[in-house]
């Protein structure tokens, strides 16, 4: 995937974005010593960009959709994760993570919600 494929699609555009972020992110937290929630958040809080671009190469639709189901997964474990750095006094601030990761979570719901009805429309038909 080139540059002009990530900045065409806002969903993968945000979510590389996000995943840059987290590597940053992860990297402080290994510095303060903080390796088993570097740990967690750098797997799942990258791994919602690979699931998102996972589903171009969709079977189907059912398969599009759950696709975006597990990226949807992959965005509440790293919410998890970003929540317990976010309350812990120790740990520092990740509230532009929290607020770019709500956004992807619309946005994925937004997704699977549009396409479940457009299956349900096409299938009407």
């Amino acid at each position: 995937m080139n540059k002009e494929a990530i900045a065409k699609n806002p969903v993968v555009k945000l979510s590389f974005e996000f995943s840059l972020d987290i590597i940053t992110y992860c990297e402080l937290l290994e510095a303060n010593r903080k390796h088993v929630i570097a740990t967690q958040l750098l797997k799942s809080g990258t791994s919602v960009g690979a699931n998102i671009v996972e589903p171009k190469n969709a079977e189907s639709q059912a398969d599009f959709i759950h696709k975006f189901k597990i990226a949807a997964k992959e965005v509440e474990d790293a919410e998890y994760w970003l929540m317990l750095c976010s309350y812990s006094d120790s740990y520092p601030a990740c509230d532009a993570l929290l607020e770019k990761i709500s956004i992807l979570n619309k946005m994925i719901g937004k997704i699977i919600s549009t396409t479940k009805r457009k299956s349900i429309i096409t299938n009407e038909e």
